[in-house]
């Protein structure tokens, strides 16, 4: 082999260049591994108190974490979450816009719209027993016992007695037991399915005057003889502008809030 074709094997000056480029990326990694300070170990410590056994205080960790797990139903079982979604809902139907509003625009709007109706509730709760608890006033028990008396308030003033019948009756509970006895065993599946009722209510409400916009439009199309257009496609559009022109956002959000009995956000009539 000659000298020539020896240097001809050899990379060039520009390869070598690329290839030390290449590897520079990887050096600096393995310096910051190598001189890097030693990292901090993090550590978790849970202090499970020093009263009562090691046993029963697990046992109230776990009692919490699945408090903690279940906050979204129990956000829907007990306020008024339930009814404003499910009305929500129902008018996306009604108008036929299939999924506009999308689903997150609808929570949210349901969350929002719980939280003004759920205010004075959820103050009673924090102010009588979250409050208290924090600043060491009373233990967990006396916390709960204090909490749930103004959630037990608003889910009275909503159930319906047949509903709440319904479930003392297949619980075999005495019918002379009072008000403040009623387990929320009971009082929890009798306030939801009167929540659902009364949702269903206000869907049916929301439904009619679209149905009506409908069943004209439809009538209109088969008497020009335009039958081979689809009458929803043709009626969305004035469906849309109907709910714009009455002001159909403020109507819907007013009359939701009212429902409960508590006065409407400040512009809503």
């Amino acid at each position: 082999m000659t000298k020539t074709m020896l240097l001809k094997m050899l990379p060039s000056k520009k390869e070598r260049c690329l290839f030390l480029l290449g590897l520079l990326p990887a050096a600096i990694i393995a310096c910051t591994f190598i001189y890097a300070p030693e990292a901090a170990a993090q550590s978790l410590t849970l202090d499970l108190g020093e009263s009562g056994s090691l046993t029963g205080r697990v046992v109230q960790m776990l009692l919490l974490l699945t408090v903690l797990s279940l906050a979204p139903s129990i956000l829907v079982m007990m306020t008024s979450f339930t009814r404003i979604i499910v009305v929500l809902s129902l008018l996306r139907s009604a108008l036929g816009t299939q999924q506009t509003p999308p689903n997150i625009v609808l929570i949210s709007l349901a969350l929002f719209l719980t939280g003004y109706v759920m205010s004075p509730t959820l103050t009673a709760v924090w102010d009588t027993g979250i409050q208290p608890l924090i600043n060491e006033e009373i233990d967990e028990q006396q916390a709960y016992d204090r909490s749930i008396v103004p959630m037990r308030a608003f889910m009275m003033s909503q159930v319906r007695e047949k509903d709440l019948e319904l479930f003392q009756t297949l619980r075999e509970a005495p019918v002379e037991e009072s008000l403040d006895e009623i387990p929320l065993t009971s009082l929890i599946p009798a306030f939801m399915i009167s929540e659902l009722r009364r949702a269903f209510e206000i869907g049916f409400l929301l439904y009619v005057p679209f149905l009506v916009l409908d069943m004209v439009i439809a009538s209109v199309l088969m008497s020009m003889g335009m039958m081979m257009l689809p009458p929803v496609m043709i009626a969305l559009p004035f469906k849309l502008i109907f709910f714009v022109l009455v002001d159909g956002w403020n109507l819907v959000a007013g009359s939701l809030v009212q429902s409960f009995g508590t006065s409407p956000p400040p512009g809503i009539s």
